[in-house]
């Protein structure tokens, strides 16, 4: 088992798990039982941003239409969409080489957003047990893990972590910021 965060918290990568190379950052939640008469459709996003906490291009958001990042090696990978978040444990799962994110990516940001809230009447209030985990590629081990705990009863998209560069190391935040405006207001935010 892996370290907990808290919101809020930073942590570094190298300090809790040396000679990390490669991690799965495995999303998940779950819908209460309420009924909105459609289908929840929760999306996990990955902005890769520059030193100004930008997109570095329009190619740097990986998600289900977009799932390898622009570089050679593809140091980000999505490994696709799941549309009901049925069943325990991840129900999306990001691959990331950090030995091998270009230089140009200073940060690593999460984002789940609900596909389609407005129209259907959806907001975070309705879901629980989101976290976010970093998994060692190699050994399988949970390395760091984050469950959100806080209620968000009008946000459509949530900022659940970053990893980001310090001194030349990869470290990682527990944010869980919540945004009304649901994938929109995060462009909004890092275009």
């Amino acid at each position: 088992m892996g370290i907990s965060l808290q919101k809020g918290e930073r942590v570094s990568l190298e300090k809790v798990s040396p000679g990390l190379e490669a991690v799965f950052v495995g999303l998940g939640w779950d819908v209460n039982k309420t009924d909105t008469g459609n289908d929840f459709d929760l999306d996990a996003s990955v902005f890769l941003l520059g030193e100004n906490e930008k997109l570095v291009s329009d190619s740097h958001l990986v998600f289900y239409n977009n799932t390898k990042s622009p570089d050679p090696d593809h140091s980000v990978e999505h490994m696709g969409d799941n549309l009901t978040g049925a069943g325990e444990g991840d129900d999306e799962v990001v691959i990331i080489n950090l030995k091998k994110v270009p230089d140009e990516v200073q940060k690593i940001t999460f984002v789940v957003t609900i596909y389609d809230a407005e129209k259907r009447g959806q907001n975070f209030g309705q879901v629980s047990n989101a976290f976010v985990r970093l998994v060692d590629v190699k050994t399988k081990e949970e390395v760091l893990r984050y469950d959100l705990t806080e209620d968000y009863s009008i946000e459509t998209a949530m900022i659940m972590g970053e990893l980001y560069k310090k001194d030349g190391q990869w470290r990682m935040s527990a944010i869980g910021d919540g945004y009304e405006g649901g994938l929109p207001a995060i462009l909004n935010r890092f275009s």
